[in-house]
């Protein structure tokens, strides 16, 4: 099962679970404060002390089946070219769990996305479904991850998909953007607009 939640929502649930082993897995610096395994391809050991730290080093997850009662992936799976196993592999080690990816215009905004993202995800509220398809650069990108990060305190459900699962994680592969034309924006043509809708504002108002 899989249903759109919010993180606040899932956070205020795992703080009344202290029995729970909780992964967070890709989270790089920014691991969730209920997690007690954090899991990286990257060595964080020395950044999470007090906490258990695991390294991946292969494709298959060095984690049990079940061994986890919630797995949190937050803006990892955009980075995997083989998602599809590697949400097999969340199903395998937990019977739960949340996971955020950022919305197409959110992607799309950001520097970082262009070169570090390989897909791009909607969510089906119809079919409760995560549709996937290959990246696509439609609009030229102007801000940072820091700046994204500050933009989605205000407008998350624009830039952010949370999504809980129980048990299955379903999705499907689909090229969603195959029938849309779609002249691409760049930065320039949106700073052009500005100035030319200030410029009318300013002689209208004299």
């Amino acid at each position: 099962m899989l249903k759109r939640t919010s993180i606040n929502f899932v956070n205020d649930t795992l703080s009344k679970k202290k029995d729970w082993k909780i992964l967070d897995i890709g989270c790089g610096y920014r691991a969730n404060k209920h997690a007690t395994v954090i899991a990286d391809i990257k060595d964080f050991s020395n950044f999470y002390k007090e906490r258990k730290f695991v390294k991946i080093t292969e494709k298959k997850l060095p984690f049990s089946d079940k061994e986890f009662d919630f797995v949190i992936s937050s803006h990892v799976i955009e980075h995997v070219e083989d998602f599809e196993f590697f949400i097999k592999e969340l199903e395998r080690i937990a019977t739960k769990g949340y996971i955020e990816l950022p919305s197409r215009l959110g992607d799309n905004l950001v520097f970082e996305n262009k070169n570090d993202h390989i897909w791009w995800f909607v969510y089906d509220d119809e079919k409760d479904q995560i549709i996937a398809s290959k990246r696509n650069q439609l609009v030229s990108p102007f801000i940072t991850v820091a700046t994204g990060k500050q933009l989605e305190e205000i407008f998350r459900e624009s830039l952010v998909i949370e999504l809980a699962w129980d048990e299955k994680i379903d999705y499907r592969i689909d090229d969603i953007i195959r029938h849309v034309d779609f002249k691409k924006i760049t930065f320039l043509k949106i700073v052009k607009k500005y100035i030319s809708k200030k410029f009318r504002t300013l002689v209208r108002s004299k």
